[in-house]
């Protein structure tokens, strides 16, 4: 169990990113093609390159992050549950808790600090 954890703020915290998550996954979320949002693109037809470029551009930076905040909201759902598990807050490398302060500042953190620099690095 986490000691010393106030769950219920961890909770509030990790749903409150989850809502904002969703929020901008759907904002940057594009069901039609290109084509279909923007118009004719085609060269040769009053569009500049640059404006079909830009567009293009655009797309693709939309489409990486709605990737990152699925994956994030996928780490945001397993943190819940081991809210409810009673698992939130250990280190899964280690089985130490994770610093308060870590937990404030990636509430859907699975790592201690050390742990998460050690494999970063590669140690």
């Amino acid at each position: 169990m986490s000691v010393g954890l106030d769950l219920e703020h961890y909770r509030c915290a990790l749903e409150s990113e989850r809502d904002r998550l969703q929020h901008a996954a759907r904002a940057v979320h594009h069901d039609g093609s290109l084509l279909e949002e923007t118009g004719d693109l085609a060269i040769g037809s009053g569009d500049h390159i640059a404006d079909s470029a830009s567009e293009t551009y655009m797309r693709e930076l939309d489409g990486g992050l709605e990737e990152n905040a699925e994956h994030i909201l996928g780490e945001i759902e397993a943190a819940l549950g081991r809210i409810d598990d009673g698992t939130y807050g250990r280190c899964t490398a280690c089985g130490r808790q994770i610093a308060e302060e870590r937990l404030d500042a990636v509430p859907y953190a699975t790592m201690c600090i050390d742990d998460k620099r050690a494999l970063e690095s590669g140690s």
